[in-house]
């Protein structure tokens, strides 16, 4: 089986999107975006959208339902990420982290508190838009995943 780059395209940036749709192309990947809009994509074999209904969690549903081990999937989503990653698969945030086994349960545990802390109105806003160091520690953490985990054809 092949790796999948899979999208929670609700919220991804799209200069994000646009790194993905080159790499796609490069590298040879599939890449399926998942939305509760239709999206625009570019005309590719490998590219690929699916709209779900709209609702609450419905592309983090279908993202977690469809992935499998070794896939990577590109969320800001912590409890999105727990759950792939508890499936064998790896998550990318589009600021370049990546959620693994080895930090994505402290990190959700982190994001319940904040979040509890946010109700509580005791933390305000969310994160910063993306900007250029975020753009290019995605770009580097991807092509360093790609690297280590796309097969090498035999030749």
């Amino acid at each position: 089986m092949t790796m999948h780059i899979w999208v929670d395209a609700d919220a991804c940036p799209n200069i994000i999107k646009d790194i993905l749709y080159k790499v796609v192309a490069r590298r040879q990947v599939k890449l399926t975006l998942v939305a509760n809009i239709s999206l625009s994509v570019p005309s590719s074999p490998l590219i690929n959208s699916i709209v779900v209904p709209s609702g609450f969690d419905e592309a983090d549903n279908e993202i977690a339902r469809q992935v499998s081990p070794g896939d990577l999937v590109i969320t800001a989503d912590i409890p999105l990420a727990n759950a792939i990653v508890d499936k064998g698969a790896t998550g990318l945030n589009p600021r370049g982290e990546l959620y693994t086994e080895d930090n994505v349960k402290g990190l959700l545990r982190m994001r319940n508190l904040t979040e509890e802390l946010r109700s509580g109105g005791m933390v305000a806003g969310g994160p910063p838009p993306i900007g250029p160091k975020d753009k290019q520690e995605f770009t580097n953490q991807l092509d360093r995943f790609l690297t280590r985990n796309m097969k090498k054809p035999v030749l």
